[in-house]
């Protein structure tokens, strides 16, 4: 099964207020489009994301988002309806998850509960139950609306692509609110699944406050350390943060060696508390052998952003008498950030030596260490 994320934002956000659309305003120093990309873009089991924004949008989308991210821009129309057939119109796969760019948090349970749901229904959404007394009202209250088989329907909302479009193709009504009115008008069977309070969606400036208090509240500081160390072994270049370095000698190792890679790797796996590098990829195991080390550290990033962490720094120090780093210092730099979907101003590069002391000293090898600074969701 292939899957996209299909993520809309082409709407102004006008009952929050602002000068600025909602889907670019920072939340907690993190704009909300890129808070809503992140667990797609992160999750394995999504292949693609697509973003939905007005024509006149696209450079304001892309700043929002940041560099790395596997998304493409998709033009919107008018009403929301249209903007998701555009969108749906390129879809590639055969599954979609709509969802709103303004609900910012999704978990990635979720999106696994709607992913396996596709497997026995052509539709599914998340749910949650409602548990005050539903009344209507216009100026007083009015009679008592039976709640008992009620919920709530959030989004990210699951579906397989061709029936979804056979839908819209059908729909003749005024404008939806959701994919999964446009799904059951067309006798589309929809599932629901568990939903997650998280998902609530930022409307009015109440919302935000609400969203604001609990990025405050749940976001806690975190610090790890990484070190690493490789002997000289065979011929070069030595692999230095992504980068090939010439050299005479190369580094000894299961993977490429890349000593600095490794000890972010292991500072941010450090920080998360989720173990070590050898933990995550065993030497023992024949698959990571020659391996290049930006797929450890892009797993490392995954699993802190799928726990709705934040990367915020990056310090190395390489501790070598050769191969010289300074020439390559900016290319290591720059290639950290975008391995790490982060700007260049957060990320350090250091190097020393060992005045001819030790194994570094004595040109057997080069060796690393890193710190790195996370923010995690906290136990609020």
């Amino acid at each position: 099964m292939t899957v996209t994320a299909l993520i809309v934002a082409a709407g102004k956000g006008e009952r929050l207020g602002g000068d600025v659309p909602k889907q670019f305003r920072e939340l907690g120093g993190i704009p909300v489009l890129r808070r809503a990309v992140i667990p797609f873009a992160d999750h394995p089991r999504i292949d693609n994301v697509l973003v939905v924004v007005a024509e006149d949008a696209q450079e304001q989308a892309l700043k929002a988002i940041g560099g790395g991210f596997r998304t493409d821009l998709v033009i919107g129309g008018v009403t929301r309806a249209q903007s998701v057939r555009n969108g749906l119109a390129a879809v590639k796969t055969e599954k979609v998850l709509v969802h709103d760019a303004a609900r910012p948090f999704c978990p990635a349970d979720v999106i696994d509960r709607l992913v396996d749901a596709l497997d026995d229904y052509p539709a599914a959404v998340p749910v949650l139950p409602i548990n005050d007394t539903l009344a209507r009202w216009t100026e007083v209250l009015g009679e008592t609306i039976v709640r008992d088989d009620a919920v709530r329907v959030q989004t990210p909302q699951a579906f397989s692509l061709k029936a979804l479009r056979d839908a819209y193709e059908k729909w003749s009504g005024r404008e939806p609110t959701d994919e999964s009115t446009v799904a059951r008008a067309a006798g589309l069977e929809v599932r629901g699944v568990a939903g997650a309070l998280e998902l609530e969606k930022l409307t009015t400036a109440d919302d935000w406050r609400r969203a604001e208090e609990r990025v405050a509240r749940r976001t806690v500081s975190r610090t790890g350390m990484g070190f690493d160390v490789h002997a000289f072994a065979g011929e070069g270049p030595v692999m230095l943060g992504g980068v090939a370095v010439p050299h005479s000698r190369g580094l000894a190792g299961h993977s490429d060696a890349d000593v600095v890679l490794h000890s972010i790797t292991d500072a941010l796996l450090g920080a998360a508390a989720l173990g070590d590098i050898g933990e995550h990829f065993p030497p023992s195991d024949p698959q990571w052998r020659g391996m290049s080390s930006d797929v450890f550290l892009v797993h490392a990033a995954a699993l802190i952003r799928q726990r709705g962490g934040t990367i915020d720094h990056i310090d190395v120090t390489i501790i070598a008498e050769e191969p010289k780093v300074g020439p390559y210092r900016s290319a290591i730099r720059s290639r950290i950030a975008e391995i790490l979907r982060l700007g260049e101003d957060q990320v350090s590069i250091k190097a020393t030596t060992t005045e001819g002391m030790g194994f570094t000293g004595r040109r057997e090898g080069i060796a690393a260490q890193a710190i790195a600074s996370i923010r995690m969701a906290g136990s609020a």
